[in-house]
């Protein structure tokens, strides 16, 4: 009794490694300037979209609602992540607590979730925009979009639940070192002192079913609006729309597949940990880098919008 109590002890904190092979104090600098550059930027643009939004009352309407809600969920799935890894980098700062680390990855992979779903719910929002012009007015509203934007955010939080009880029922007895850059289910989950077959299964299949699904909806929904566009649409329409359209469908291949590359890499033996590592972090800023300006930037009323409210600002002291 007395043996299996000194054996199994429980760990306090761990400490999140970083990029193994990048330890050298060039690297460092390197990635430190890349990421703290593309997290300001990240937060200028989707600031400016949510200001944007609030301030201007013609925004209020379903699509813009859901613009807004994406641009929450860039900062806030960005905000989780990178000024964890900057203090690694920047300061040396390894150490977090357990509890610290499992709401890490908690918040991580459910603002993923969200963002999932939500970019799955644009595309709905678009097709019946598209599709069902007549009918989009009655469908969409602002009242029937805030609900399933409050299910996109719900949903996201209680999928990871079930894997998270799993993960904190293990044992976690010896080995604290998390081979990435912040607290991810996965790599945590590796450090248990137990057979972790269960949980990898399932976090697997839960992150694939989620991501995938979400996927094969947007597909269907911008081959159906490519359909009707192509229909209808003068030529200069159809440049427009296949234009944003492919735009659009771009980021989110970048935001679903790299995340499934990165599941699908923990189960690849020899898998290299810098790469495995190096696209997680990518993934978090890259789509919330590029989301302002695929959505907004492009978006002619958005753009009046924000240029209005600049000369509004110059004006009044």
């Amino acid at each position: 009794m007395t043996n299996t109590s000194l054996t199994v002890q429980s760990v306090q904190q761990f400490i999140v490694v970083g990029f193994p092979g990048f330890q050298d104090h060039e690297s460092k600098l390197l990635f430190s300037v890349i990421f703290l550059i593309a997290y300001l930027l990240i937060c200028l643009g989707n600031l400016s979209i949510f200001g944007t939004f609030m301030l201007d009352e013609n925004l209020h309407k379903p699509m813009y609602a859901l613009i807004c809600t994406l641009a929450v969920l860039d900062i806030t799935f960005s905000s989780i992540t990178v000024p964890k890894l900057l203090a690694i980098l920047m300061f040396d700062f390894r150490v977090i607590s357990f509890a610290a680390c499992f709401a890490q990855l908690f918040l991580f992979h459910s603002v993923g979730s969200s963002q999932s779903l939500l970019l799955m719910l644009m595309a709905y929002d678009r097709f019946v925009a598209i599709c069902n012009p007549l009918l989009y007015p009655t469908i969409m509203t602002n009242r029937v979009i805030l609900k399933q934007i409050t299910w996109c955010w719900l949903g996201g939080f209680i999928i990871i639940i079930v894997p998270l009880i799993l993960a904190l029922r293990l044992p976690f007895c010896g080995p604290n070192k998390v081979m990435h850059v912040y607290c991810d289910l996965s790599s945590v989950v590796r450090l248990a002192c137990a057979d972790i077959s269960v949980n990898s299964y399932l976090s697997l299949t839960i992150g694939l079913s989620v991501m995938f699904i979400s996927l094969a909806y947007i597909v269907y929904s911008y081959i159906r609006i490519i359909t009707s566009v192509l229909k209808i649409a003068s030529s200069e329409g159809r440049t427009k729309a296949f234009s944003t359209c492919g735009t659009h469908l771009v980021v989110i291949f970048i935001f679903i597949f790299t995340a499934a590359g990165v599941f699908i890499s923990y189960r690849i033996p020899g898998a290299s940990e810098d790469m495995r590592i190096m696209a997680a972090a990518l993934q978090t800023i890259i789509p919330p880098l590029l989301n302002p300006v695929i959505y907004c930037l492009r978006n002619k009323e958005i753009r009046d919008s924000f240029i209005k409210i600049l000369k509004r600002c110059k004006i009044s002291p």
